[in-house]
């Protein structure tokens, strides 16, 4: 007796396809834009809890700063580059239909005798409104966007950025401040280091700075020495020299509870030789907490590899290998003046906080913990 066919069995299985993800509502999209000494980098992002999720970024080296400590002026191949670069942000933009977004500029445009001049062109041929920030917003922008960072554990604070042109620098007290209020507590400091009376506990900037040396404009400084490790330690030296009288590094403090968070192309790239990334992975490097002892082997291994070997390093890339002895001339200098042998790697920075500080002052984010 021939078997009995089954139901259904010359039915074939329909296939399941996911349905395509809804493109978000251009009304909850914000941006951040930030055009440094040596970079243009974008975020298109929408809040999500007490963070945001990003929806479309954008990163290109376009050396703006070029040529700037001889001339004091922004170089026409430079600024040709640079605003290549932002009609590509334009676009990405319009497709999102973004409407609420920050665009600054840093470092490079607060310095040059045409830096304005030039934003008035980017307006003109991108339709881009950019505003030139500050030093003391750039460092508060640096700042709010390590909170999700901080330990609750940490007493003293140190958040550093390493830029193109300069480097900011910002000391906080967390002592009077509950350890799980501490990262929100930073958050809070979108407002203004100078904070009004507040129900809430207040974070307490005691000191800062912004040393008008980065990664483009230390290098430019030694450009003539020719030997690799002088050249080095000079830059090392020569930043030390512009930190004196910072008040962390000019008296003793208590090593217990004090956190360096340190946030840059520099600091990354450290960490990522540090973990023998030959492709570079945020989820890895973001939050890592490297010991001075580890740093220092990194480094130690970029002077031995001389600027020949740098350049064919796939861990340090070809953007980032013209600049990477200066850079880590600011880091090893910090990392010897202060009273912590661990540093957190933040791979987050000015574009980060503006999305924060937008948001915050929007009241878009929740009140939860990070």
């Amino acid at each position: 007796m021939a078997p009995k066919r089954p139901d259904g069995a010359r039915v074939f299985p329909q296939a399941v396809e996911s349905p395509a993800p809804a493109p978000p509502d251009p009304a909850s999209l914000y941006a951040a834009l930030d055009l440094g000494t040596n970079s243009c980098r974008m975020l298109i992002a929408q809040p999500k809890g007490s963070q945001f999720h990003v929806v479309d970024s954008f990163s290109k080296t376009v050396q703006l700063g070029h040529g700037l400590e001889n001339t004091g002026r922004l170089s026409r191949s430079s600024m040709a580059r640079t605003i290549a670069a932002l009609k590509v942000c334009r676009q990405k933009l319009q497709r999102h239909k973004v409407s609420h977004m920050r665009l600054v500029a840093t470092e490079a445009c607060r310095r040059a005798k045409n830096g304005r001049a030039f934003l008035k062109q980017v307006r003109r041929e991108t339709g881009l409104n950019l505003e030139i920030i500050e030093p003391e917003e750039e460092a508060r922008l640096a700042v709010i966007s390590c909170a999700p960072l901080v330990s609750t554990r940490t007493e003293q604070l140190l958040v550093v950025d390493i830029g193109g042109g300069s480097t900011e620098l910002v000391w906080i007290d967390l002592s009077n401040v509950p350890g799980r209020e501490r990262p929100r507590a930073i958050m809070r400091l979108h407002a203004g280091f100078r904070q009004a009376p507040s129900p809430f506990p207040v974070a307490k900037v005691v000191d800062w700075i912004s040393v008008p040396l980065g990664v483009a404009t230390l290098r430019d400084q030694f450009r003539d020495v020719d030997d690799d490790a002088a050249r080095f330690a000079l830059m090392s030296w020569f930043f030390e020299e512009n930190l004196a009288g910072f008040a962390p590094s000019a008296e003793e403090q208590a090593r217990e509870g004090f956190q360096i968070v340190g946030t840059s192309g520099t600091v990354t790239t450290v960490a990522a030789s540090h973990l023998g990334l030959r492709r570079y992975d945020r989820t890895k490097v973001d939050g890592l907490r490297m010991t001075s002892d580890q740093i220092d082997a990194v480094i130690r291994d970029y002077l031995s590899l001389g600027p020949e070997g740098r350049r064919k390093d796939p861990r340090i890339g070809r953007d980032r290998q013209a600049l990477i002895m200066s850079g880590s001339a600011i880091l090893q200098a910090l990392m010897r003046l202060w009273p912590t042998d661990r540093l957190s790697v933040a791979d987050r920075g000015l574009r980060e906080g503006l999305l924060y500080a937008q948001m915050s002052a929007d009241g878009v984010l929740e009140d939860a913990p990070y």
